[in-house]
């Protein structure tokens, strides 16, 4: 290690990966060349595996075995089941480019390509992919030629890495077992043990030890970093390390240093190198060493400076306008935004002016040409190649717009009622059911920004079921809503079934809230006024029907006022237990609230260039938000949501709308031809 730091530390060097290929893995490479890929040179998804050093003289190495391979070409982007939960075959993904000739195999650019893995390495973390399957942070590249004629091989292989500029130092690297105190030694061996000897954890080669107080230490999947936080812990960043040697951490931290510092915006870092010695622990062969990341001080400048000029509007707002304007209150507030299309993008930007820096957004889709000039968050390149996931093209495009921003992608789509999933699709769904569950009970602000009605029934019930702030924004061809959802039919927010609770303070202090503090009716939600259940809207449909067909101007407009409704209902004394305000001359210069009246529904016209506020009251046959349909989905949890989306007759008989259509049908009632219960035109309903 050279000299240098002004800390007294050292540069950090990394022990290059070494890497070994068995013999059967070339007869299966022979073999799928031979018989299905022929002169086909595409890429192929490979798995490498490797395990912790378990010797003091030798490192393990990066092997290519015979599963490698899959002899199936449908299988070859998943990890061998073999290999799942084997302790000694920790699986790594990556890829190999078989040439046909070999002077194809020279004249491959290999820079290129080594540059092309590494940038998936760095999309993988912003993305947050990494912290969910770590093992994509030693993704390898593998350039080939068989030839199969004298059964020889060319091969060369490559390890991505990201580069720190100025490099990491490391102050004080030292065998564990001098780093830790007696007792936490040996209660981080036992857990070591414990986390290599599970099926669920034994290959996972990157996660957290925490030492509380006590010496009692555990060890912990990554995504659990902001847990582990706070009561005296103390936290190392530990990862299977196969290198052997006694001053020099293994090739995979290299990468890990990346993720934590991106991740966590972190300047110091413990970490472990973990060893073994016969299958277990040994902490003596183990190193503990702090890293120092250094960001270039004219990045951090920029940085700072970026934070400054954003809030800089904000806090000249309070000097004069809004003295109460709460910054600390906007900033901490955690959004859930689904649906990342032409509204999605607008309320994000929107949130942002406001000072809210903790944004999540959820889409299943992926970017395609006719959006990027209607979708603010995206450009041409997100389109190439089949097009980026949305959510995550869009929390990329976030963080370069305003580093600071706290942004997470999820891709998923929402479980709908009136489009029935097969037995078979039944746990995914329900799987999906149980995520979505759990982000709405995570944040403070959930916004239904989807482009059909259906998609939005869960996400309603879901957050009248926890009480959250609720905002809706649909759109018509040059028409609009912007509603606010009334709160929840029931004070808790606990439910025996998907174990929800309140995710944080103001999910908490709404909870305390008690209806009576308002002294009138809940306000409806975007379902109140159905007489139908809602149901699959895009069937039949042509193109313009089945598309947000709209005049440019109506999207910006709703998010605009999305956000700005949010915010009051963020400073209004009893928030989502307001009453709903409408907008005339008494009131428009005289509201009590320094942002002034809190509407129920805004609805606006482009054709008349129109605005007027509305208000709609709870209804007791609603089927998102009555007390009937969360009760019973506090009841029966999974089953209640399988009938719901399987039977479409099933919520209305469930709140009563059955019998009262069957009422107004005996009264021959003429219903206007033009109001359609499925019209794509949805604020039309309310």
């Amino acid at each position: 290690m050279s000299k240098q730091d002004r800390s007294g530390g050292s540069i950090l060097q990394f022990a290059p990966f070494q890497s070994f290929v068995d013999e059967g893995f070339w007869h299966r490479l022979s073999s799928l060349k031979l018989n299905k890929l022929g002169i086909d040179d595409s890429p192929i998804s490979i798995t490498g595996f490797y395990a912790p050093c378990s010797h003091s003289q030798v490192s393990n190495h990066l092997a290519l075995l015979s599963e490698s391979l899959s002899s199936d070409e449908s299988e070859q982007s998943s990890i061998p089941e073999i290999s799942r939960g084997n302790r000694n075959r920790c699986a790594v993904p990556g890829i190999i480019y078989n040439t046909n000739t070999l002077e194809a195999y020279h004249a491959l650019d290999k820079k290129s390509l080594l540059k092309e893995e590494a940038k998936k390495i760095w999309e993988d973390i912003h993305t947050g992919k990494a912290v969910e399957d770590s093992a994509v942070l030693s993704r390898f590249l593998l350039i080939s030629f068989a030839d199969l004629k004298k059964w020889s091989f060319h091969y060369w292989f490559a390890f991505p890495a990201l580069t720190f500029d100025p490099p990491v130092t490391v102050v004080d690297l030292k065998p564990a077992s001098q780093w830790f105190t007696s007792q936490e030694a040996d209660s981080v061996s036992v857990a070591c043990n414990e986390w290599r000897n599970s099926s669920l954890t034994a290959d996972v080669p990157f996660f957290l030890v925490c030492i509380a107080s006590n010496s009692h230490a555990t060890i912990r999947h990554l995504k659990d970093w902001e847990a582990c936080q706070g009561d005296g812990l103390k936290v190392l960043f530990g990862f299977y390390d196969p290198c052997h040697l006694p001053n020099n951490p293994g090739w995979p931290l290299r990468n890990f240093l990346a993720l934590i510092c991106s991740r966590w915006n972190l300047k110091t870092v413990h970490f472990l190198c973990y060893r073994e010695n016969r299958g277990f622990a040994d902490l003596g062969l183990s190193l503990v060493g702090e890293a120092v990341i250094t960001i270039p001080q004219g990045r951090a400048v920029e940085i700072g400076l970026a934070i400054s000029a954003a809030d800089l509007n904000l806090k000249l707002m309070r000097w004069r306008a809004l003295p109460s304007l709460n910054l600390d209150k906007l900033s901490s507030t955690k959004c859930l935004l689904l649906g990342a299309g032409t509204l999605g993008c607008q309320v994000a930007r929107m949130l942002m002016a406001w000072g809210v820096r903790k944004i999540t957004l959820l889409d299943n889709g992926r970017v395609a040409m006719s959006n990027p000039l209607r979708q603010s968050l995206y450009t041409l390149d997100n389109c190439l190649n089949g097009g980026d996931f949305k959510a995550m093209a869009a929390v990329k495009s976030l963080k370069q717009i305003f580093p600071a921003v706290e942004a997470e992608g999820v891709v998923m789509a929402i479980p709908m009622p009136g489009h029935p999933v097969s037995s078979q699709e039944e746990e995914s769904m329900l799987e999906d059911c149980r995520r979505l569950h759990e982000l709405v009970d995570s944040h403070d602000a959930v916004f239904l920004l989807t482009d059909t009605r259906e998609s939005r029934w869960l996400p309603a019930l879901l957050c009248a079921n926890a009480n959250k702030i609720t905002i809706t924004a649909a759109l018509g061809f040059d028409s609009f809503l912007v509603m606010r959802h009334g709160p929840g039919p029931l004070n808790s927010t606990k439910t025996d079934d998907l174990n929800a609770e309140p995710g944080n303070a103001l999910s908490a202090d709404i909870d305390g809230l008690a209806l009576a503090d308002n002294g009138g009716k809940r306000l409806g939600c975007y379902f109140c006024n159905d007489v139908v259940a809602p149901t699959d809207s895009t069937a039949n449909r042509t193109l313009d029907q089945q598309c947000t067909v709209t005049r440019p101007g109506v999207a910006p407009i709703a998010s605009s006022l999305a956000a700005e409704l949010f915010v009051d209902i963020l400073h209004h004394p009893i928030g989502i237990f307001a009453e709903g305000e409408i907008a005339n001359s008494t009131n428009c210069d005289s509201s009590d609230q320094p942002l002034g009246i809190l509407p129920h529904q805004i609805r606006g016209s482009l054709h008349q260039f129109s605005q007027m506020t509305l208000v709609g009251h709870a209804s007791n046959s609603c089927t998102a938000c009555c007390s009937t349909v969360v009760t019973e989905y506090r009841k029966r949890g999974k089953e209640f949501l399988l009938q719901a989306i399987n039977h479409p007759t099933y919520l209305e008989d469930l709140t009563g709308l059955t019998e009262l259509m069957k009422s107004a049908s005996s009264f021959n009632l003429d219903w206007d031809n033009e109001i359609d219960p499925d019209d794509d035109d949805d604020y039309l309903e309310l």
